[in-house]
């Protein structure tokens, strides 16, 4: 490991100790700063328990709130702040304007009485850790900007001559105080974001960090019982892996077929079709003769219910719940209003990387989009979505569900580049009967058929007739048939390609 990683010390975050690449440069001064209900309080807490886990000795000095209030904090987490020194300044004497000094530096100008108490307590403590809550009030106690930078100044010499890794919460409320961010080693922004419907989002940015080179953009973040947990923004080309690509069997002959052989490792497969057509139960078999070759899978539904899900699929004779049992599948039912992009990446990373899943499907992309903030945003992150997880080598299957029946039938964003193969399925009329057709209208792996098919799905399966000669207009929404290929209700079962 690399000395100068070595030399960090944790901030008691997993994620955050990712983004800044090992962690924190001890013995400096940060800025931790955010509007209230961000989780900056919850953030201290877990810097100074992870620095008792460490046996370092950790004070939080709180001017803001109540040593009740933050053991309160603490308790609704689990955790216990028994072992830290905590040190509250929201006296009435200390809280008083009138009693406060000029400070200036050198040190022999006499300093505030807060600042004087804050710096006696270091003193009797002796802490390797320290969390200062908050700034705000600090900068009302200075009364003045020039006063209130004086003090930092002092706080920030005082503190370094007694070897401190010190983390300062400010909540925001002077836009102004830019002059922090040149005080302090590094800045950590954190941003809570009110949605109109669904779950605040959550999200940090690390401003700036003297000496360490960390992930920068924006991660998104969750706070719950438990604390903060962080989810790194993905980058695909820092997980490299070598894998031999090989080409496995959807459990259809037809479908095998019109793919050129079938789905090839390492490789994404986008199912596009109006509402209906049959791209979850397509995507099901693929996923059920992944499992029946021995592999790990997960099933990501967004829009069915489960219960709809499992009972369609065993009409089909599609069933999952023995592989349930054994653990080779998991199937998660997403809420996107509950869910931000960030946490959707670590679910997916930590089901290949800790679960060894090598087969993945998304149904659908549709109820996806609308967990991100925009159409822009979402093609970013399925790109480093699906770069890594075709580098990591798993097979992965994406549903797109497209708007109208018949006629213009639109998506909600065009995703088909991303894609290594492109299944596009439609419905037709043929002697008064809804049909469906099937077709391969992309792959990059494979040398895949150009033919449109008749598909039917029912309790024998999947079904892929011969190819439709004389079918014209299925990419105009408005497809119709004009060739003598008699459809498959005309034909004995063995008639499937």
């Amino acid at each position: 490991m690399n000395s100068a990683v070595q030399d960090r010390i944790s901030t008691g975050i997993a994620g955050l100790d990712d983004i800044l690449g090992g962690g924190l440069t001890p013995q400096r001064i940060y800025l931790v700063e955010g509007s209230p209900g961000a989780g900056k309080t919850t953030l201290g807490l877990q810097f100074l328990l992870d620095g008792v886990a460490n046996r370092e000795s950790g004070l939080y000095i709180t001017l803001s709130e109540t040593a009740d209030e933050l053991a309160a904090v603490a308790a609704s987490h689990g955790w216990d702040i028994a072992p830290l020194s905590v040190y509250e300044l929201a006296g009435d004497a200390d809280l008083d304007p009138d009693a406060q000094q000029s400070v200036f530096h050198p040190s022999e100008v006499e300093l505030g009485e807060t600042t004087r108490n804050v710096m006696d307590q270091v003193d009797a403590v002796r802490p390797v850790r320290v969390v200062f809550d908050s700034l705000s009030e600090l900068r009302l106690l200075a009364q003045n900007p020039l006063r209130y930078r004086r003090q930092i100044l002092a706080l920030k010499q005082f503190f370094a001559s007694r070897a401190c890794t010190v983390l300062l919460l400010d909540d925001k409320t002077s836009q102004s105080d830019q002059h922090l961010h040149s005080i302090a080693h590094g800045v950590i922004s954190l941003e809570q974001i009110a949605k109109e419907f669904g779950k605040e989002r959550r999200r940090v940015n690390i401003v700036k960090m003297r000496g360490i080179r960390f992930r920068g953009g924006y991660h998104d973040y969750t706070l719950d019982t438990g604390g903060i947990t962080m989810y790194p923004r993905l980058v695909a080309a820092e997980h490299l892996r070598s894998f031999v690509p090989t080409v496995r069997s959807t459990g259809s002959e037809g479908i095998d077929a019109l793919l050129g052989g079938g789905l090839v490792q390492g490789t994404n497969t986008l199912m596009v079709g109006p509402s209906g057509i049959g791209k979850t139960t397509l995507s099901t078999r693929c996923l059920l003769s992944a499992l029946e070759r021995g592999e790990a899978a997960s099933f990501y539904l967004f829009d069915e219910g489960l219960g709809t899900f499992f009972a369609r699929n065993e009409a089909m004779g599609m069933r999952l719940q023995p592989f349930l049992d054994r653990g080779k599948l998991r199937i998660h039912h997403i809420d996107p209003a509950e869910l931000s992009p960030g946490e959707f990446a670590q679910m997916l990373r930590d089901a290949v990387e800790r679960n060894g899943v090598s087969f993945i499907v998304i149904d659908s992309l549709n109820a996806y989009l609308q967990a991100m903030p925009g159409e822009q945003y979402l093609i970013l992150q399925m790109h480093e979505l699906l770069s890594y997880l075709n580098q990591q080598g798993v097979t992965t299957v994406l549903v797109l569900g497209q708007h109208g029946m018949v006629g213009e039938v639109k998506s909600d964003v065009d995703l088909s580049y991303l894609s290594d193969s492109t299944v596009l399925m439609r419905f037709f009329e043929s002697n008064g009967r809804l049909r469906r057709a099937v077709t391969v209208i992309k792959s990059r792996s494979a040398e895949h058929a150009l033919t449109i098919h008749e598909l039917q799905l029912g309790a024998e399966g999947i079904r892929v007739g011969a190819p439709l000669e004389g079918f014209d207009g299925v990419l105009t929404g408005l497809p119709s048939y004009r060739g003598l290929t008699p459809m498959m209700s005309d034909l004995p079962a063995h008639g499937e390609r």
